[in-house]
């Protein structure tokens, strides 16, 4: 079977990413072909692009990660998807039986899958999915659904399965203006924790008001990390989710009050930030990695996003055929919110 899609053969810039007819091979047992509707952009997607995501990837590879589709066909006769039912293509399908995923943290699954990493991903017109690892897609347009299960699904795990934010706690999050950030911001509001978005353009600050931040700081300013301070009454912040990581991330230690959580969930600006660990055991600071989301947090903000309550921003929706348009518009960190394609 032949359909279009994106196939990663080297890595490099966006140059290597081009529409091709490729093959898609019948579905087998356990699995499911799925018509794709729309496919969400990740910061991971370029990074895998340009070779420098640290994971196993084999080329030739197909990438997309959060995406929403049709059923075509099953293998299993006994299946319980059917043609034409309308699913979500879970970004992490973790195994149920292995010590992690029995002591939940299935988010860290020793066996997990992932599409567009261990196997082909949505970045085509066809995909072959394991059928345990789809669910039905809510009633929702399909572009805002592509646009959840990572951003807010991890922005879930961070503040309720990590941090375990209270109500009245302070909560910086770092990159506010972006896909995971602008989640945050929600779902900290939601929590009725009090968020400070940290944005470097102050351009993003209305935006990240209506996201639910209570005061804006721009670090591009001079020493944010006591305007912060001053904000808190002089204590810090009881949560930082950091995903910057560089720079940013030795100021995040600073802005923290003692006791305080740094929650860090990526390192697009840099993996290997100073650290001062006498600040860390003085101050009895705690810092928290987290790696994507559980299904329950999925279901969380799937549920949430049907009642209005949690809502992505889509910065741009984009043909397929744009890929790397789309992949340059991420790169320049220049929108807020979700950037989704459409075959």
């Amino acid at each position: 079977m032949r359909a279009d899609g994106v196939v990663l053969t080297r890595f490099g810039g966006p140059e290597v990413l081009d529409v091709t007819s490729i093959d898609i091979p019948e579905p087998g047992p356990g699995e499911v072909l799925v018509r794709v509707t729309a496919v969400s952009l990740n910061h991971l997607d370029l990074e895998i692009r340009a070779g420098v995501s640290r994971l196993p990837i084999d080329l030739p590879h197909v990438l997309g990660r959060e995406v929403v589709g049709e059923v075509v066909a099953a293998a299993d006769a006994d299946s319980p998807w059917s043609a034409g039912d309308r699913v979500l293509v879970l970004p992490h399908v973790v195994c149920g039986r292995c010590r992690n995923c029995l002591t939940g943290a299935a988010n860290i699954c020793l066996r997990g899958w992932m599409p567009g990493i261990h196997g082909w991903g949505g970045n085509a017109e066809l995909m072959i999915a394991p059928s345990r690892g789809i669910v039905a897609a809510p009633d929702l347009d399909p572009v805002i659904t592509a646009a959840l299960p990572i951003s807010f699904g991890t922005a879930w795990r961070a503040l309720h399965g990590t941090a375990h934010v209270s109500t009245g706690e302070w909560v910086v999050v770092a990159g506010a203006g972006g896909a995971l950030g602008h989640a945050c911001l929600q779902v900290a509001a939601l929590a009725g924790a009090r968020p400070i978005a940290l944005v470097r353009d102050p351009a993003r600050a209305d935006f990240v008001r209506r996201c639910g931040a209570e005061e804006v700081v721009v670090t591009s300013e001079a020493d944010w990390p006591e305007r912060v301070r001053t904000i808190t009454g002089s204590r810090g912040a009881d949560v930082i989710v950091d995903h910057v990581g560089g720079a940013n991330f030795e100021g995040s230690i600073r802005a923290l009050a003692d006791r305080g959580r740094l929650v860090v969930a990526g390192g697009h600006g840099g993996e290997f930030p100073q650290l001062d660990v006498v600040d860390v055991f003085r101050r009895e600071l705690r810092i928290l990695g987290v790696r994507s989301q559980r299904p329950d947090d999925i279901e969380a903000v799937l549920g949430l996003a049907v009642e209005g309550r949690l809502t992505p921003h889509i910065a741009e929706t984009m043909a397929l055929k744009d890929v790397r348009a789309a992949h340059d518009l991420v790169a320049s960190r220049s929108t807020t919110g979700k950037v989704v394609l459409q075959p």
